[in-house]
């Protein structure tokens, strides 16, 4: 038996510059993608150098049901679109008794796009809320 905990219900929490902004129960795009250039060697010709360029990081996307913590998602967008500035965060994976699985920091943080829930009495849906933010790197913790 390992320490590892593998659960199936797996909870994050999101922090921007020491603000909590809740708990969210999907976490998609934690993810990096390197650029290679090709450089080939006269008088070599057994293989071609592969040297690492830029670094692509990927969005990330974070979803939850509308919670009392809603608004501090769509508090913060405002704040971005009146005074753009990134900051650095934290992404917590959770355990479902909430102890920590893991932390990500997650460097120059900006929300991109906040997508509130949709309200039709007429579905048996949770209302959701979505809120996706590019970044400039992340370190693990």
């Amino acid at each position: 038996m390992t320490d590892d905990v593998f659960a199936s219900s797996v909870f994050f929490r999101l922090s921007v510059a020491g603000s909590d902004l809740g708990a969210f129960h999907t976490c998609d795009g934690l993810g990096a993608q390197m650029e290679v250039e090709q450089f080939a060697e006269g008088g070599n010709n057994g293989f071609t150098w592969q040297l690492p360029s830029r670094i692509t990081w990927s969005n990330i996307t974070m979803t939850r049901p509308v919670t009392s913590d809603s608004a501090k998602a769509l508090a913060w967008f405002t704040e971005v679109i009146e005074r753009a500035e990134r900051k650095d965060g934290e992404i917590v994976a959770l355990a479902p008794d909430l102890t920590p699985i893991v932390r990500w920091q997650v460097l120059g943080i900006i929300p991109i796009r906040w997508q509130g829930p949709s309200f039709d009495p007429s579905q048996s849906q949770v209302a959701v809320e979505t809120l996706e933010f590019a970044h400039e790197g992340l370190q693990a913790s």
